[in-house]
């Protein structure tokens, strides 16, 4: 992405944050592309004619981001942290009505490099890592971050790194704490 199209994306926030009517209208082609991708990244081996699609995710991320309220946008690593956290949010609630169609089925246990498998495969597993990231956002804010960015926005280290103004290496060691963590804390549930 070039800087010319990062500063118009923050200056367009700038204009939402203003009440500028027009602004989530003009904000939306600079940044479909990237929450297409991430919803692909997410939905990549998913069957045909799942209920959820990447496009629909997309919509529904948009559309959430379009009635938040009381957000002081800062730039677009900010927007698209608060995208990624949406999305997990529909998976999460996606998740919990599939486990609530299927009670009494145990989960299977996850791997958190393996974010290939369906939704409805990875239900259980998915309301287990939202749970556990729960936690795990109490002791540390920025690890959660970085998990919920790569977990569930399908973002990479550099723009991970980016989104939270920090390097690449200190993405990456972040993630490895984290996900240790996290390895320990799902073992036990």
């Amino acid at each position: 992405m070039r800087d010319s199209e990062r500063s118009e994306i923050t200056q367009i926030l700038r204009d939402w944050n203003d009440g500028l009517e027009d602004a989530q209208e003009r904000l939306l082609p600079y940044v479909y592309d990237e929450l297409k991708r991430q919803a692909r990244y997410l939905m990549s081996r998913e069957r045909p004619g799942h209920t959820l699609q990447p496009t629909a995710l997309v919509h529904e991320a948009f559309l959430r981001l379009s009635h938040q309220t009381g957000v002081d946008w800062q730039n677009r690593s900010h927007f698209y942290g608060i995208a990624s956290r949406l999305m997990r949010q529909i998976l999460v609630d996606h998740a919990r009505q599939h486990a609530a169609a299927k009670r009494g089925s145990s989960p299977m246990h996850l791997s958190l490099d393996d974010v290939d498998l369906p939704v409805e495969d990875r239900a259980g597993s998915i309301l287990a890592v939202h749970e556990v990231l729960d936690r795990l956002e109490k002791l540390d804010e920025k690890q959660a971050k970085v998990v919920e960015m790569r977990f569930f926005g399908g973002l990479n280290n550099v723009e991970i790194g980016e989104a939270l103004g920090v390097s690449e290496r200190t993405v990456q060691r972040e993630w490895q704490s984290a996900r240790l963590w996290l390895l320990r804390e799902l073992s036990q549930a």
